[in-house]
């Protein structure tokens, strides 16, 4: 009884504001904990004509990744966004909107409401970008990211509308003998020319090679929370989305598939090189994650059950990494006042429990053991090999450079003498601690029970 009159009294101590803050946090923590937990489900329920939404493995997996990490970007948007100021309500209704979108398009059945939903994520993005996004120049990513994103998902909806008239049905799980290559088996350019205009959408979100120029630029101007979001959630409906027009449309090969295959592979060396000439803390991490998600599409394009599995575990992986290497940068802005490599300099003698996390998800970027994401290159590198031995020598420039990429970022924030324009602190609250650890605890302990997140059907 008391401890309840000692916990009412602390409640109604802590300003209003704060406190919806704290309420909106814990709920979201019970939400994404149940949604955790309802993976250790054996039985997955299925699809059936007449139901517009449904769930398998892969997409409950990734809806408790999208509640896990909208978590962790409230906890990290505390001191971004003032929550004494009326905004705090508009930026928790944008994230909240965003939620209920993503869960949307994961769990929907129908194809024409899947990218219905696709789309409609775009919005509340561009508003987290413009609303809290740090320089005038948010403007211009934004419109990147929307030119960018609808140019190439305008095609694919003209052939999702065609394919449906076709097998006169728009469920994205049904199992035909269709095949959108049957159709124009004659006419090999033509086919290629749809397998493109089908896949261009994703491969955009995802994003590969070629068309990421809009992913660095959203991410240094959005805030902390839309590069989280951006980085964990979004770039993941890319994967998703080619997994399921993979099914859907029924694809087995095609000579374009080598040149995609090809593309990210290279793209994804080349964007790892491009990541040492870097300045800015945000966009070395931004460049890494085109990296990532070009080894993601080549296990996807390599068309084996190892492939797609390890595609699956990398999304993972790369969600909870790249969102806490986020927050890091966010946190190190937050003490330094910039995001420059080149005046971020001695962190470790001025916060050294700082450095312990930027170490910890250093080595879990280079796929260091325990992570998931060394299960993920464990199980993508055989699919891509077996698919063809000429990508050997990419792959190993990807994974050698990926760690070398990883500790020029550690070793560059971390190490050297100090600016004499910084201030000494050595302050770090207990949020920051409880943020980082959760995302490193599920990232390294889903090794043990793996099976939860790559067997899928």
């Amino acid at each position: 009884m008391l401890s309840m009159l000692l916990t009412s009294a602390s409640l109604m101590m802590i300003p209003t504001s704060k406190l919806n803050w704290y309420l909106k946090i814990w709920s979201l923590a019970m939400i994404s904990t149940i949604s955790f937990l309802h993976l250790f489900n054996p039985v997955w329920t299925y699809t059936s004509e007449n139901l517009f939404l449904t769930q398998d493995s892969m997409s409950s997996t990734l809806v408790s990744l999208t509640l896990w990490i909208s978590m962790m970007m409230m906890m990290a948007s505390q001191n971004s966004v003032k929550v004494s100021k009326n905004n705090s309500f508009l930026f928790s209704l944008l994230v909240l909107l965003l939620n209920l979108i993503l869960l949307m398009t994961f769990y929907s059945t129908s194809v024409l409401i899947f990218y219905f939903f696709f789309e409609a994520s775009l919005i509340p993005t561009l508003l987290l970008i413009l609303g809290w996004g740090y320089q005038p120049e948010r403007l211009q990513a934004g419109m990147y990211m929307m030119i960018y994103t609808v140019a190439a998902s305008l095609p694919l909806l003209l052939i999702i509308i065609w394919n449906m008239s076709q097998i006169e049905s728009s469920n994205m799980f049904l199992t035909t003998s269709m095949n959108l290559q049957s159709e124009f088996m004659n006419f090999s350019w033509t086919s290629n020319l749809m397998i493109l205009l089908v896949f261009s959408a994703f491969l955009v979100k995802l994003p590969m090679f070629t068309v990421h120029l809009w992913l660095p630029k959203a991410h240094v101007e959005a805030p902390v929370a839309g590069s989280m979001i951006l980085a964990a959630i979004l770039l993941k409906l890319g994967g998703y989305g080619i997994l399921r027009m993979y099914q859907y449309f029924n694809y087995h090969t095609s000579d374009l598939f080598v040149f995609m295959f090809s593309l990210a592979l290279w793209g994804g060396v080349l964007t790892s090189i491009i990541c040492f000439r870097q300045i800015d803390l945000k966009s070395l991490i931004a460049y890494s994650s085109i990296g990532h998600m070009s080894l993601m599409l080549a296990g996807a394009f390599s068309n084996t059950s190892w492939g797609w599995s390890g595609s699956l575990v990398l999304m993972i992986s790369h969600g909870f990494c790249s969102s806490a290497l986020f927050a890091l940068a966010n946190y190190t802005y937050e003490k330094t006042h910039t995001r420059s490599l080149l005046l971020s300099k001695g962190m470790l003698m001025l916060l050294p429990i700082l450095s312990l996390w930027w170490f910890m998800f250093s080595v879990m970027n280079m796929a260091a053991p325990p992570s998931i994401n060394l299960l993920g290159e464990i199980m993508i590198f055989p699919a891509v090999i077996f698919s063809s031995p000429y990508f050997i020598l990419s792959l190993a420039l990807m994974s050698f450079l990926s760690a070398l990429y990883s500790m020029y970022l550690f070793t560059c924030s971390q190490h050297g003498g100090n600016p004499k324009f910084m201030k000494p602190f050595n302050t770090f609250k207990s949020t920051g601690y409880t943020l980082f650890f959760m995302h490193w605890i599920p990232a390294n302990l889903l090794i043990l029970k793996s099976e939860l997140i790559f067997i899928w059907n």
